[in-house]
């Protein structure tokens, strides 16, 4: 009986010595050759889809049209704010045909693993049992089933672990008191005495139920803990291994005392678990910033390693690493090949929207490609970084959508575009291609806290009516409204016909057939106005960039104004010009080619020209928050 067979006819392990992993490589799906030719599509589970689309219409009309005349915008967010909405492991798998349309490669999915039975940490990040599947999600058969269809489809899957922190599954017992955050303890000191807590919140004893304090029983252990109180996140130095924010509870999540060897060893184990059962591709790493550099590196080499003892020669670990770039670079300095790439969530993610939003100079966003010794040249940084424009937290900046922003409907294509075309592994969060947006702007003024709540980032895309009540028990909680798109409950939006899934399944095929467009080296173009100097120009105008590979140029043009056609004369590489570059992909023709009567078709040449010494081509009347792709060497 093979291991995994094994494992899923029994409970799931109450303990790490009841897991013998297996060995070798035999069954086990490779890595890629290489991470930056896949697509990333970032989901939480509870909020992507159920898997019951068919029983509810898409959402087609106006927002304003489908919600009934007695609709309460509290209660539209008390539903997202601290409800379950009932998205499912299973629902994911039914959508694989609709992410395989998209031209997305790999889903990473928000954690998985049991939470608490009466917490509203829908978003997965509150671990109670590091062995099991959340009932509310599914099961572990239905986790190992759906990586394997989307194997199947050539589709990756990397899962979102914790390994800084558990759930809220004790509370601190100070002078015979319950308390849940008491105030900050600094190294070395710690508090004594805890109490568990039960199914339902209460504090026990001893744990004996699977709802029980915390499992695998290797945990259950009070020195796992750092024990320290709950501090500031952002204090202290990034290589102070005791520092206040690598110590500190994560609000009431309990801080792994990661110092001591064997928790590590615990911890990474219970990952071992998840490689060898599901067959996942790789692991995305929640709060990697508050576990020491030192502490980070022995856990993703053990994970690293074990992986390749199953054929998995580069399992991908991502980090999240909050407080900025300058952090994100050091972990990755440090860690060497122990991390693959880190999250963009820092300064270049807010700038990436301003940006494509035509607010702020390109340089500023392509000034950020820096490379040195640990990193490389411009195709080795590619491997480093994972592109993102929006996400679920917004560490850094306000907490909208891109799309809640945008001057069109489809605005957000050329934030798409950056991620897609220019160094590093792009990550598409749900819903950008349904551009998910919350409320439209005239009622967004009786919203509670409308940009500054994690919230607003995490609508249901499957549109339940209604969200879970507490428990898992599956029932509903009938007096909300389901967290639904766009400010409804009810209806769902995986509309393939949407202009911007469109544009951004078109721009995923061009990635896929051209390699320069993943590894080739990147150059920000100067461009000519109106026979001006060529020069790099600021904000709200046309932003070309090549990426060259060998004798190959492309060449890929986005308007980042939204309002105003955009054109001017864009320098080429006189070398490689061919005398003609040839359009492989307009994002306006990909939306309704059947209307499309604009300039660049693709398929057509564009000659190459002259003037001054310089080969350029001219690039005219290019529409508002529109794309087009040029190569001198088509396919």
């Amino acid at each position: 009986m093979t291991f995994v067979k094994y494992m899923l006819s029994n409970e799931r392990p109450e303990s790490l010595r009841d897991i013998i992993l297996p060995r070798d490589a035999d069954g086990y799906y490779p890595s890629p050759a290489d991470w930056r030719d896949e697509v990333l599509y970032f989901l939480l589970p509870d909020r992507f889809s159920d898997g019951n689309e068919h029983n509810r219409p898409l959402l087609r009309q106006h927002p304003s049209e489908v919600r009934p005349h007695n609709w309460n915008w509290q209660d539209w967010f008390n539903s997202g704010s601290g409800c379950w909405q009932g998205g499912k492991i299973n629902g994911i798998r039914t959508k694989l045909d609709y992410l395989n349309d998209l031209g997305i490669t790999a889903i990473w999915i928000g954690p998985i693993f049991k939470q608490r039975n009466l917490s509203g940490t829908y978003h997965g990040y509150g671990i109670q049992d590091f062995l099991d599947v959340d009932p509310r999600f599914g099961t572990r058969e239905d986790l190992v089933w759906l990586v394997y269809e989307a194997h199947k489809k050539g589709i990756r899957i990397i899962l979102d672990i914790i390994f800084n922190h558990s759930g809220a599954n004790w509370d601190y017992l100070i002078d015979g008191n319950i308390v849940s955050e008491p105030d900050y303890l600094d190294s070395p000191y710690k508090y004594k005495d805890i109490a568990w807590r039960n199914n339902w919140e209460q504090p026990i004893d001893g744990i004996s139920g699977k709802g029980d304090g915390v499992w695998p029983r290797e945990l259950q252990d009070k020195d796992c803990y750092t024990r320290a109180g709950k501090g500031d996140l952002g204090a202290g130095e990034i290589e102070e291994t005791t520092a206040q924010h690598k110590r500190t509870d994560f609000f009431s999540f309990r801080d792994f005392d990661t110092t001591n060897n064997q928790v590590l060893t615990f911890l990474a184990e219970c990952y071992k678990y998840w490689i060898a059962l599901t067959d996942c591709d790789g692991f995305r790493i929640d709060t990697l910033k508050h576990v020491s550099l030192e502490e980070a590196r022995d856990f993703c080499g053990s994970i690293k390693e074990y992986a390749v003892k199953l054929g998995k020669h580069d399992f991908f670990l991502v980090g999240e690493v909050a407080g900025g770039d300058y952090n994100a670079n050091r972990y990755l300095d440090v860690l060497t090949h122990n991390l693959n790439a880190a999250l963009d969530i820092g300064e270049m993610r807010s700038v990436l929207c301003d940006v494509a939003r035509g607010l702020t100079d390109p340089q500023a966003y392509f000034n950020g490609f820096s490379w040195n010794d640990v990193m490389g040249s411009h195709r080795k940084i590619g491997n480093r970084h994972v592109s993102i424009l929006n996400d679920h937290d917004h560490v850094w900046g306000e907490k909208l959508r891109f799309s809640s922003h945008a001057s069109s409907l489809h605005q957000v294509i050329v934030g798409v575009a950056l991620q897609l075309f220019t160094l590093g592994i792009p990550c598409i969060y749900y819903g950008t291609e349904q551009a998910l947006s919350g409320p439209e702007e005239s009622e967004r003024v009786w919203i509670p806290y409308w940009g500054n709540s994690d919230v607003y980032l995490r609508e249901a895309m499957f549109g339940p009516e209604h969200p879970l009540d507490e428990g898992d028990n599956g029932n509903l909680k009938n007096d909300l409204p389901g967290f639904g798109p766009y400010g409804t409950s009810g209806y769902h939006c995986f509309d393939q016909e949407h202009p911007v899934f469109k544009r951004i399944a078109s721009l995923n095929e061009i990635r896929k057939i051209y390699p320069s467009l993943r590894y080739g080296r990147q150059y920000l173009r100067p461009f000519s106005i109106l026979d001006s100097p060529f020069e790099y120009h600021g904000a709200g105008e046309i932003i070309p960039w090549a990426r060259v590979l060998d004798d190959e140029e492309t060449l890929c043009i986005v308007n980042s104004s939204g309002s105003e056609t955009r054109g001017g004369d864009v320098m080429v590489d006189a070398g490689l010009s061919n005398y003609k570059m040839t359009v492989v992909a307009n994002t306006e023709q990909a939306a309704d080619p059947q209307n499309y009567r604009g300039v660049y078709p693709v398929g057509a040449q564009v000659d190459v020209c002259w003037k001054d010494g310089v080969a350029y081509v001219p690039i005219r009347d290019l529409p508002p928050s529109e794309v087009i792709v040029l190569t001198n060497y088509p396919r």
